[in-house]
Formats: C-alpha cells, sequence, structure tokens
C-alpha cells in the first residue's frame, strides 16, 4: 500500500481526507504469473489496479492474431477502460507479460467516491484526458509510414517501454514485425 499512496501522492496531489478515502478502497489485491490474465475479452471489468510491479499487454484479437494496443507497468493504472466506464463485457483481454503484483478498487467504490469528492472526479477527468491524447498519439504513430519514424516516437514519448517489454511485443504494438523492429533500432 505505500507505493500506491506515494503514487496518490504524485500524481493526484489529493487533500489528505481524499486520499485517505481512496486508499481504504483500494483494497483488493491480485498476484499474477506470467501468461495469467487479469481480464478476459468478454469479461466486464469491475476494478480499476494500480501496478505495484511487473508488465501487462493489453490485447485485442483482429481475425484471429492478437494484436498489443497497449501495455501497463509499475506505478500505472490499467483496467479494460472502456468496459470499467460502460460497465459492458471487454472487447480486450489484459494478460500480465511477467510476474505481476497489483491492487484494485471496486469499480462501484470508485464511482462513489467520486460522488463523494469531487475533486477525485476531476482528477479522473483530467487523466482519462491525458490517455485520450494517448491514443491520438498512437494514432499518429500508426498511420506514420516509416517503421523507423514509429519507433522514434514511442521513443521519444515513452522510452523506458524498451528496457520493460519484450520486442515481438512492441513490434506488435507498432504494427510491425520483430525482424523490422529489430533492423530498424540499429
Amino acid at each position: 500500500m505505500e507505493a500506491l499512496s506515494q503514487y496518490l501522492d504524485a500524481n493526484l496531489r489529493l487533500p489528505l481526507p481524499e486520499t485517505q478515502a481512496l486508499l481504504r478502497h483500494w483494497q483488493k489485491p491480485k498476484s499474477l504469473k506470467r501468461g495469467d490474465f487479469l481480464t478476459r475479452q468478454g469479461q466486464v471489468e469491475n476494478h480499476l489496479y494500480y501496478i505495484q510491479e511487473g508488465t501487462m499487454g493489453i490485447f485485442y484479437d483482429i481475425e484471429e492474431n492478437e494484436q498489443v494496443v497497449g501495455f501497463g507497468y509499475a506505478d500505472t493504472l490499467i483496467c479494460s477502460f472502456p468496459s470499467f466506464i460502460r460497465n459492458h463485457p471487454s472487447d480486450y483481454y489484459i494478460q500480465a507479460l511477467s510476474a505481476t503484483e497489483l491492487t484494485g478498487i471496486a469499480r462501484s467504490d470508485f464511482y462513489r467516491l467520486m460522488g463523494e469528492y469531487p475533486r477525485i472526479e476531476h482528477l479522473w477527468r483530467q487523466m482519462l484526458e491525458e490517455a485520450l491524447l494517448g491514443r491520438i498519439e498512437r494514432e499518429i504513430d500508426l498511420l506514420t509510414v516509416s517503421p523507423r519514424e514509429r519507433i522514434q516516437r514511442l521513443l521519444n514519448r515513452s522510452p523506458h517501454i524498451f528496457q520493460l517489454i519484450p520486442n515481438k511485443y512492441i513490434a506488435s504494438y507498432l504494427r510491425m514485425t520483430p525482424e523490422t523492429l529489430s533492423r530498424n533500432m540499429r
């Protein structure tokens, strides 16, 4: 819980009552081994998770080919956001790429806290706005013709990804083969 408390302090800068309320409800620990699923396709996402350690991949099946659409790693939040927000079955699945430790908060508790504490709701909206901007950047990456440019844009935006995530998943995320990624990283 110490890592989550530090994350909330550093990233949300909430007043103490809001931080304490969140910490009281962020009580669902989860340990995953490499290959374990956090969320399966078709499952309704009922929790928002904070990743304490480890790495996660967010996958979408396109014509029976798994496509990486995002990553999660220590000190980030993860869930199937469309499912969490709409309370509908997930189109995505989230899988541990390494041993991963998480702590979750139930959707019902989180939304209730947003109703009780306007500052939490305001910060959630800001986080969603940042996520939207990240998705727009990803769209630009995928429209960029040159694999080298796609790699460079990801390096500029998130250089740590290359230390945390295996290249085969980065290649899928950038919509290229691992060989193309390797060739253009030189």
